[in-house]
């Protein structure tokens, strides 16, 4: 079973590209809805006992611990030694489900899939990119996002053109989804064809 990398900074189409993976019935894991549901479930109690206060309703604000972390390496250092093991029995579970299916190409939905190091766990990575202004304007859409927001978030985020120089595959999504879709099909035929 091959496993891919699948990542991208803020904004690039990297769900989008997930999804069009899924839709060529290549199994997929989403590291970010892994994090939501353990927000929801296992991950609250350790979480609102390193932060006091994020949690509302039973789950954590991903909104308040944002405000937490965002600024302070330290603080973000603390809540990914909570949550990074739990995503990766999440994902260890995922793989072996898959294996056990007999599938023959997996990917790995990872937004910080080089900032973890996350590379060293997979066969090949696919980095999801679009031009700057093209991923400013999706970003900027989103609902109270502010320019300032976005520039803390891209800090914390390897610069583009370093995944795109580290990743054996570049999908480019900003020639809209139909040249997209094509360039997903051609990840999936390089790595199921042996």
């Amino acid at each position: 079973m091959v496993i891919l990398g699948l990542t991208g900074s803020i904004g690039m189409g990297k769900s989008t590209t997930a999804a069009m993976f899924r839709d060529a019935g290549v199994p997929v894991f989403d590291a970010d809805a892994a994090v939501h549901a353990l927000y929801r479930g296992v991950a609250v109690a350790p979480i609102e006992a390193a932060f006091p206060g994020v949690v509302r309703d039973g789950a954590v604000d991903r909104e308040l611990l944002r405000q937490r972390v965002l600024d302070d390496a330290a603080v973000l250092r603390r809540l990914e030694a909570i949550v990074h093991p739990l995503v990766q029995g999440e994902r260890a579970a995922f793989l072996d489900a898959a294996r056990r299916a007999g599938a023959e190409l997996v990917v790995l939905d990872i937004p910080l899939l080089f900032e973890t190091g996350g590379e060293a766990a997979v066969d090949a990575v696919a980095v999801v990119t679009a031009p700057e202004p093209v991923q400013k304007a999706r970003v900027l859409a989103r609902p109270g996002m502010t320019e300032a927001r976005l520039s803390a978030i891209v800090k914390q985020q390897l610069p583009d053109a370093e995944k795109r120089a580290r990743a054996r595959f570049v999908i480019d999504t900003g020639a809209g989804l139909a040249a997209a879709r094509a360039q997903v099909l051609a990840v999936i035929a390089a790595l199921t064809q042996a």
